[in-house]
């Protein structure tokens, strides 16, 4: 966006300049605007499953900055004259009922003729703001908790190779199209000093946000970080890793030190590319035992403590 014409404005308080989850836009004194769009080319064959991984991932920049969904709209491009139109509602049927299940309202949408499909949503949300989650406010001593395990865009690229996983590709997509609902929950009740959730850019990419915008380093315990399952790190090692995950990785070595005994396999799943991660939550220690009541109690598919933020050192993130 650099070089485009902007309007400041006061209450713009989350734009694009810290590369946060979504836009916020101050209302009054007890309301916010959450903004955010997402779509994305099939991951999976089955074009409901589609569409509720897509919705799911869309909702979720919501969640993550401590919002509640209130209306979403559909954003769709399709090749009609390949995808019957069954399809299509097949797709906008999975997310359209992830959408209810966020308690959210599908106001609508736009559909225009693509090559390929895409598909995703814009969404809108609320958020007090003065209890909305950024991810520049980590302190030094937090606690960083994720909520999903990691290993999705391997599992992925295995299903698009041919690769057998069983049901490991059970296991990702119900991973996927899980909501991250308790971010909501977490920011109304003040419990976290910083979040994102952890999609496109990998673990490392994302956690280097909040390292930098917070000002901290961010120490990674590589023992603690969960996979979805000890295959996704047999397939690191046979070379099943998405283009996107190896980009992550050259990047993120720009910020983060590896200890020498960290493997490579190891590396790699940290700057796996996701779709629709969990959240990574930087919480203070004195909150650590509400914030894991309330993964367990909205079901989060996991809460591991992965490390925590340290003051500013030479690296945004040290692995170990």
């Amino acid at each position: 966006m650099r070089g485009l014409t902007q309007l400041k404005h006061e209450d713009l308080l989350v734009g694009s300049v810290t590369s946060d989850d979504a836009a916020v836009f101050r209302l009054d004194s007890e309301r916010a605007l959450v903004q955010t769009l997402d779509f994305f080319t099939p991951i999976v064959d089955d074009p409901y499953t589609y569409g509720q991984i897509a919705a799911s991932n869309s909702l979720s920049d919501v969640y993550a900055m401590g919002g509640r969904p209130i209306t979403a709209m559909n954003v769709v491009g399709v090749p009609t004259d390949v995808l019957p139109l069954s399809t299509v509602n097949e797709i906008l049927k999975g997310g359209a009922d992830k959408v209810a299940e966020a308690g959210c309202v599908l106001a609508g949408g736009h559909t225009v003729q693509n090559p390929e499909p895409i598909y995703g949503l814009s969404v809108t949300g609320l958020v007090h703001p003065d209890r909305l989650i950024t991810n520049a406010h980590g302190k030094p001593g937090d606690v960083l908790v994720l909520t999903k395990p990691l290993g999705t865009g391997i599992v992925s690229t295995a299903i698009k190779r041919g690769i057998a996983v069983g049901t490991l590709a059970d296991e990702s997509i119900k991973l996927m199209a899980t909501l991250n609902t308790p971010g909501t929950t977490l920011a109304e009740r003040g419990l976290v000093h910083a979040g994102t959730d952890v999609t496109g850019f990998g673990l490392l990419g994302h956690l280097g946000g909040v390292a930098r915008e917070s000002g901290v380093t961010a120490r990674i315990d590589s023992k603690k970080v969960p996979a979805i399952a000890s295959r996704v790190m047999e397939l690191i090692d046979e070379g099943c890793i998405p283009g996107g995950t190896r980009a992550n990785l050259a990047v993120a070595q720009e910020f983060t030190r590896f200890a020498d005994e960290v493997p490579e396999n190891m590396r790699l799943l940290l700057a796996d590319a996701q779709t629709s991660g969990g959240l990574l939550l930087a919480v203070p220690p004195d909150n650590l035992g509400d914030v894991m009541g309330i993964l367990e109690a909205e079901n989060a598919p996991c809460a591991d403590i992965i490390g925590a933020l340290e003051a500013k050192g030479e690296f945004a993130i040290e692995v170990v």
